[in-house]
């Protein structure tokens, strides 16, 4: 069973997201927050699987509050929903430590199935905001200040790395390169380990910032 938090400071936003979320199998709603700070006293509390985070609360905002639960150790995933696609307010998720950001008018198969995805450990970008993020990155001054970082990896996970900033799944990586499945989830891992990153959204990241992949190349 999924549990999940929800934080949003609209009531009938919350009440729709919850009737989505318990329709759907092996979700449970465990909590309703109505702004950040709120969300993060009751995550600590109730250590949900998944939070659904709004971005603009009153008391304390939705990135402030997902980077007060990751800095708090507490082992839940953050999904960050929002009407607004500001470039400034992916940037600020992702930095955060958000595990996924949508809009809320994303279809509710869609909502499901994100929180499906970030519940496994997996993370997850709107299709739509996906490249501006990139280029967010990419017109930041001195791109590649963490680019010695990458002297940590092997030659096979560099490839692998390349790949998944490419928006590929591990199903793809693994055709791409020849292998099992799980021997790319096995270096995927080792990435995180080694660069010290959350998830595949802080590794994509990761990959643009010190320019190991750029924005249009294959």
């Amino acid at each position: 069973m999924i549990r999940v938090l929800l934080a949003d400071d609209q009531d009938l936003v919350r009440a729709g997201f919850r009737l989505i979320l318990e329709l759907a199998d092996g979700v449970e709603v465990v909590g309703e927050a109505g702004d950040g700070r709120e969300a993060v006293r009751l995550a600590r509390e109730l250590e949900p699987d998944v939070v659904l985070m709004d971005v603009r609360m009153p008391e304390v905002d939705g990135i402030e509050a997902t980077r007060r639960l990751l800095r708090a150790g507490v082992d839940t995933r953050v999904l960050v929903l929002t009407t607004f696609d500001l470039d400034e307010y992916v940037y600020a998720a992702v930095r955060a430590g958000a595990s996924g950001f949508l809009l809320k008018d994303v279809p509710r198969d869609e909502l499901v199935r994100a929180v499906r995805t970030v519940a496994r450990g997996e993370a997850l970008l709107a299709p739509a905001i996906t490249q501006r993020l990139i280029e967010k990155f990419m017109a930041r001054p001195d791109p590649r200040a963490a680019a010695p970082a990458l002297d940590e990896l092997s030659a096979r996970e560099l490839e692998v790395l390349r790949l998944l900033a490419r928006g590929l799944s591990n199903a793809e990586i693994a055709s791409e390169l020849i292998v099992g499945e799980a021997t790319v989830k096995t270096h995927v891992a080792r990435i995180l380990r080694k660069l010290g990153l959350r998830d595949r959204v802080q590794a994509v990241v990761f990959a643009y910032e010190t320019g190991l992949v750029e924005p249009g190349v294959a």
